[in-house]
């Protein structure tokens, strides 16, 4: 591209910033035609989460399986570089 090609980009770019109108996106329209005949219900910022205990372990399963696969996976490489010599 050439420098005027990068002046007119950036004049754009500036012209449609500054637009007085923005158009909502598609998905906010589809969001607000929904909502306009059935409106959504009150939202907490934070759900309580149902099952403490078994969400606590399962996070710790799943971090020892991406591990255990990264250990496996090192050791299978140094293997196969060990063969080669």
């Amino acid at each position: 591209m050439s420098e005027r090609d990068d002046e007119e980009r950036e004049f754009d770019l500036r012209w449609a910033d500054g637009a007085a109108h923005k158009e909502p996106s598609a998905r906010a329209r589809m969001l607000a035609a929904r909502w306009k005949d059935n409106p959504p219900g009150p939202v907490p910022f934070r759900a309580e989460p149902e099952h403490r205990g078994s969400a606590g372990r399962s996070s710790w399963v799943s971090t020892v399986v991406v591990l255990g696969c990264v250990v496996a996976v090192i050791v299978l490489l140094g293997y196969v570089n060990f063969g080669r010599y």
